[in-house]
């Protein structure tokens, strides 16, 4: 597989190191993201903060994970090696006893005057990353971790039998949630209060004193199965709506290393009611549906909580240089499988200057409304009419971007 998407980050790096200035890094990892986004032409999808951000950055179309498996996929960009170096293809070894003491990325910022913090899903967690994010090496803190991810297994998926479930496809009601949330939700807002509390410490410092630049990662957990998010955000995708994939049978004579029978997702309690014959059986057509919109729905939901964050950036530090990417491409298209050989990742590479984001979302306004206010910050309150502008906006900024750029 090729490695183009490691270009970012070299980008990032070069950058950082040709500027005696030093400016702020934010990097935005998704996880399991496909390119079902505005800005790639998905014409279904509703994503306007990372499509405002994309438009305005370099974007990479030919982007491809080094391997469909976070572990791998994670540890080869972060340290700039292909798997075949770090050995490391599954989800079982630490590469810095197993392969290698390579250099990661935020070890580099912070051996070059960069404070280095970390919070959500960056290294992929467990053994992959020595259970402690690679510290003391990677953060200059440590690394967060949303308190609610350690609810990602428990039945809170509502049922037609009334009942809770474990299940892939699982639209909740986030007030009634273990701990009353969710992790992407409380990565946001940890994000968001330590760039406001690193605003007020810069503040504070003597005109003479240097302020150190930070490097920021930030990993948002879905569309990572399962498809668990406020359900609200089905709305924006009626079902009737959301076709079924083009490609949704095993091609004939694919060797069978090629394909997965996703035994991870077959315990799943809707999977497997649905019987689904093993090991490359389809999904029935009516649940393959379920998922599509599940997913759709999930990004969408990301996408509005990175508009919070791109937001607080943009005010607080206008001169961040912000670099964003998905871990690696996966979505069962109507079987149990990942569908793109090559596993194309969104990513790209964009400098804010001054106070850009907001102007961008602030140039129309929408009856008498700035767009800026559109994004669904209140996601735990979304109404019809909410719904309605952030539909308005995702369209007029299609348009921008296909028609006015």
């Amino acid at each position: 597989m090729k490695g183009h998407v490691l270009v970012i980050f070299t980008l990032v790096v070069h950058s950082v190191t040709s500027n005696l200035s030093h400016p702020n890094v934010l990097l935005i990892i998704v996880d399991d993201l496909r390119p079902v986004l505005g800005c790639y032409g998905d014409t279904l999808a509703l994503t306007p903060n990372i499509d405002t951000l994309a438009h305005h950055g370099t974007i990479f179309t030919r982007a491809f994970a080094q391997q469909a498996l976070c572990g791998p996929s994670r540890t080869s960009f972060l340290t700039s090696r292909r798997p075949d170096t770090t050995k490391l293809y599954d989800v079982h070894f630490y590469w810095r006893t197993h392969a290698g003491n390579f250099t990661t990325l935020p070890q580099y910022f912070k051996e070059h005057g960069y404070h280095t913090v970390s919070a959500g899903k960056i290294f992929h967690p467990g053994i992959v990353s020595n259970y402690s994010d690679d510290q003391p090496y990677s953060w200059s803190e440590s690394a967060y971790h949303p308190p609610t991810q350690a609810h990602k297994q428990d039945p809170v998926c509502l049922g037609s039998d009334g009942a809770l479930h474990t299940n892939i496809y699982c639209p909740i009601q986030v007030d009634q949630q273990p701990g009353g949330s969710l992790p992407d939700i409380e990565t946001t807002e940890f994000a968001t209060a330590w760039l406001r509390s690193w605003a007020m410490q810069a503040k504070t410092k003597t005109k003479n004193a240097i302020n150190q630049p930070f490097f920021m990662a930030v990993g948002y957990h879905k569309p990572h199965i399962p498809l668990k998010f406020p359900q609200q955000f089905l709305d924006f995708y009626p079902i009737e709506n959301v076709p079924l994939a083009p490609n949704d049978r095993r091609p004939q004579g694919l060797p069978d290393v090629a394909w997965n029978p996703w035994n991870d997702l077959r315990y799943r309690e809707d999977i497997a009611a649905l019987n689904v014959s093993f090991p490359y059986g389809p999904l029935p057509d009516f649940y393959a549906r379920y998922i599509r919109q599940g997913y759709y729905a999930a990004t969408t939901y990301t996408d509005a909580l990175i508009g919070d964050l791109l937001s607080t950036v943009s005010t607080l530090f206008p001169d961040t240089l912000v670099a964003f990417i998905g871990d690696h491409d996966i979505l069962g298209n109507g079987t149990l499988k990942p569908t793109d050989v090559t596993y194309s990742v969104p990513s790209w590479l964009r400098g804010f200057k001054g106070n850009e984001y907001q102007m961008l979302l602030r140039k129309k306004k929408i009856h008498g409304k700035h767009m800026a206010h559109l994004r669904p910050t209140k996601y735990l309150e979304m109404n019809k009419r909410i719904k309605w502008l952030y539909r308005y906006l995702n369209q007029k900024t299609r348009d921008y971007y296909w028609h006015k750029a």
